[in-house]
């Protein structure tokens, strides 16, 4: 089986709780007006990632620390065989061996479809973050784009893990394949005076995943 991957990332510190392996799943056809994740809505083959080696990269990245893993996008509901073979893999290992690693899942679907359509997902997720975007509302939270988005905590690890939404911005910055990206999500305008800022000092931005 493949999954189609934008990118994979560790460590993660901004999308939940401790030090996290971060998976953006590639394909969405939600496009939320505001969108920092443009990048990610494409289609195609040359995305697709053998889901095996996914699992194999993520548990070697637990055993090298990881809390939990953040799953995101794209839409990763938008290629369910793919996300339940994925959240059955992970959880399988964590049961054999003995782990206490989350399992947090973004979506722009509403709660009541997830629901009523993907509950053998839910059924092996710690915590959703579920609703669409949307841009004129403020932040929810940390971990939240938009106040209309709840934390959902599926299972008794995710009321432990996450019971204290931090507050405030936490946005982390890494380079990879000579691309800056950024992890997190920002306030508004932010990304806007980031790209501000890098122009002041004679950098400018070949491409930004936020203005598509």
């Amino acid at each position: 089986m493949i999954i189609n991957i934008n990118k994979m990332h560790f460590p993660v510190t901004v999308l939940g709780p401790g030090q996290r392996i971060g998976l953006w799943v590639q394909g969405c056809s939600i496009g939320c007006a505001g969108c920092m994740s443009r990048d990610t809505w494409d289609r195609g083959d040359k995305y697709a990632v053998s889901l095996n080696e996914v699992i194999d990269w993520c548990v070697s990245n637990a055993d090298n620390g990881a809390d939990g893993i953040t799953i995101s996008g794209g839409e990763p509901f938008e290629q369910p065989a793919a996300l339940a073979a994925l959240v059955d893999g992970l959880d399988d290992w964590r049961q054999s061996a003995r782990r206490q690693f989350d399992i947090l899942c973004y979506s722009g679907m509403s709660l009541m479809r997830l629901r009523r359509d993907f509950a053998h997902i839910l059924a092996r997720l710690d915590a959703l973050i579920p609703e669409p975007f949307q841009q004129r509302r403020p932040r929810g939270g940390s971990w939240m784009g938009s106040s209309n988005q709840p934390l959902i905590l599926l299972s008794e690890l995710g009321r432990i893990r996450f019971a204290n939404v931090p507050t405030g911005q936490q946005i982390q910055v890494s380079l990879s394949d000579g691309k800056l990206f950024t992890i997190g999500i920002p306030d508004r305008g932010d990304m806007d005076r980031l790209a501000e800022g890098l122009r002041g000092k004679g950098i400018k931005l070949g491409g930004s995943s936020w203005l598509g």
